[in-house]
């Protein structure tokens, strides 16, 4: 007897022992799962953003290697205000962004009101968009390049069918580069931030727009009062995502136009990207990376302020 209730006496402990051990190996296998993941992440971003900060303070050129690292502070963040392609580098980016952004958004939203409806062939429709988001951007880049031939051109002999004597030059043209490659990237961002929109579309109830046609609000009232508040979360998440990719726009320059002519479309990655590895400047490369970093900090620090006011969740 006394046996028997020295064993249950000490059965709880064993069990909570058991259950601690459990928890314990659990964790355990927990963190190697993701051991992996946390060190490449760790190898593969977060020494070499540490290493760039370091190496955005020297002038370096990495064909010397390590011998060649000479510290000079700040003079790489001060230099580049006075560099006129610097400079012109980040005017194209902010134009770039200040076109592309809202043209996007204003573009996928009706796309995605248009499909929400009851339309013919909904989901053809919908693949057709989606598809150049999920293409290959350098075949979209070079295929575009096509058709912005200024003599060959698809696009040009359809203008010129239609009256139009001196077409636009497109990519040979210091006035209409930066554009055309700002159509391109609209056309190919559009079909993403439509899928999104359309994931918002169909989490507004419908009770609200039966209330509001009971109550005589029509179709734009209701866009208005309903639709827009309803959708800005999504709006709020579509404007975040787009700003970091329209500073973030390298590929289509690089391949469509080299930056030119002149200085047209060159825009700050891809002059980051030819002062680090065209003119071997790596200190001053990395400073460029990190103005870059800041900036698309600092809009997107000032976005989630302001939409306290206008994000309705």
């Amino acid at each position: 007897m006394g046996e028997s209730a020295t064993i249950k006496l000490y059965q709880p402990e064993r069990g909570a022992i058991h259950i601690r051990t459990q928890k314990q190996s659990d964790t355990l296998a927990g963190w190697l799962f993701i051991l992996p993941g946390i060190a490449g992440f760790g190898v593969l971003t977060i020494i070499p953003i540490i290493l760039s900060l370091i190496i955005s303070f020297t002038d370096w050129n990495f064909l010397d290697g390590l011998k060649g690292l000479r510290f000079i502070g700040l003079d790489n963040f001060i230099e580049m205000w006075s560099d006129k392609w610097f400079v012109d580098s980040l005017t194209n980016n902010l134009v770039f962004a200040a076109v592309t952004v809202p043209a996007t958004i204003i573009l996928s939203l009706l796309a995605a009101i248009g499909l929400n409806k009851g339309v013919y062939m909904k989901s053809p429709i919908r693949l057709m968009i989606f598809m150049p988001y999920v293409s290959n951007i350098v075949a979209i880049s070079i295929v575009w390049g096509t058709l912005y031939n200024p003599t060959m051109g698809p696009i040009n002999s359809f203008l010129r069918s239609v009256g139009i004597d001196n077409p636009p030059g497109w990519l040979a043209s210091s006035t209409w580069a930066l554009p055309a490659i700002m159509i391109m990237t609209i056309w190919a961002n559009v079909g993403y931030n439509m899928i999104i929109y359309l994931a918002g579309l169909q989490g507004i109830s419908k009770d609200l727009y039966e209330a509001a046609k009971i109550d005589g609000a029509g179709p734009m009232r209701s866009f208005f009062k309903i639709t827009l508040p309803m959708l800005s979360p999504t709006t709020f998440f579509v404007m975040i995502t787009s700003i970091i990719h329209s500073f973030q726009v390298f590929i289509a320059v690089f391949v469509m136009t080299k930056g030119g002519p002149g200085s047209s479309t060159t825009v700050l990655t891809y002059y980051s990207y030819r002062t680090g590895f065209d003119f071997y400047k790596m200190g001053y490369s990395s400073a460029m990376a990190w103005i870059l970093f800041l900036i698309i900090f600092l809009i997107t620090f000032l976005q989630w302020q302001g939409q306290k006011r206008w994000v309705h969740y």
